[in-house]
């Protein structure tokens, strides 16, 4: 039986580049764990830093993010509210542009209900895959990684002192694993994404939430895994006749803590689109082929 993961997925870092800031938001919970993590970056010496995933609508949050300003542009990794709630606040206080991936013509994906993204805050100037900007002193690189959800992005950032690092924003998450957010989320995606980041060994990432890792690329391994495991798991319910998801949910998470079996649903209907979408494909793996063609998106 595979274990539910609730410890980091790589060694801590001990330290964070000199050129980044932590600033968590008061909002802990079970999908939040310690609370989000807005990033500061700017290189020592520079005036203006940037702001990574301003968090949640709270009043002291920004009110902390202002002590760390001004700030030359506001980015976000995904469009969930616990990131981008504070972006219209954040952008007016500032007056800083907001930039990130966008899943649709709006600069927002669907919410993990499916609803139209108006209920998001974030609505950012489109960042294209491989884009790289060169702001607060820093040379940041855009890593489209889609799969937790459809505008996921992670953030490649070098200083001049020549260390790196890769925000992650909730696609590698500090400590245990993250939710493939159907049906906005992806399995396919989401696999294609972390193999993706399994090629930076050695960055450290600063996930969304939870603690800095010493290794990216470690982290993306592990993750790789342990999805796999679920997926086997979950296809062995299915073979004995189990494809209702909350069936599947009560049988392959039986040891997760019930509060999280909701979320728990979203991944295990990614996992079973998935499987359908593997059984019509001819070469019977989608793992090489990643993005979303011939998925079932009921």
């Amino acid at each position: 039986m595979t274990a539910h993961v609730t410890t980091p997925a790589a060694a801590l870092a001990s330290d964070l580049p000199g050129w980044a800031t932590l600033v968590r938001a008061p909002n802990p919970g079970p999908m939040t764990l310690d609370g989000t993590n807005t990033w500061v970056l700017r290189q020592p010496g520079e005036r203006y830093g940037v702001l990574v995933d301003p968090g949640p609508a709270d009043a002291g949050h920004l009110d902390q993010l202002a002590a760390h300003g001004p700030y030359s542009m506001i980015l976000v990794t995904h469009g969930h509210p616990d990131h981008v709630d504070a972006v219209p606040a954040a952008a007016d206080r500032f007056q800083a542009p907001v930039r990130g991936l966008a899943a649709d013509e709006r600069g927002g994906a669907a919410d993990r209900d499916g609803e139209a993204c108006d209920q998001r805050a974030a609505e950012p100037d489109r960042l294209a895959d491989g884009t790289v900007l060169d702001v607060a002193g820093l040379t940041v690189t855009v890593l489209a990684t889609p799969g937790h959800t459809a505008d996921s992005a992670c953030f490649l950032v070098a200083g001049p002192d020549g260390r790196q690092a890769v925000l992650t924003g909730d696609t590698i998450l500090g400590r245990g694993t993250t939710v493939v957010a159907w049906p906005d989320g992806d399995l396919g995606d989401y696999l294609a994404s972390l193999r993706r980041l399994a090629a930076y060994d050695e960055v450290t990432a600063l996930p969304g939430h939870g603690p800095a890792l010493t290794d990216c690329a470690a982290a993306a391994r592990f993750y790789l895994a342990h999805r796999q495991a679920r997926l086997d798991q979950v296809r062995q319910v299915v073979a004995r006749g189990v494809t209702d998801p909350a069936a599947v949910v009560a049988e392959v998470y039986a040891s997760v803590d019930r509060a999280l079996w909701p979320a728990a649903e979203w991944s295990v209907r990614a996992q079973l689109a998935y499987l359908r979408a593997s059984a019509d494909d001819p070469a019977g793996d989608r793992e090489s082929t990643p993005g979303r063609t011939g998925l079932d998106r009921q």
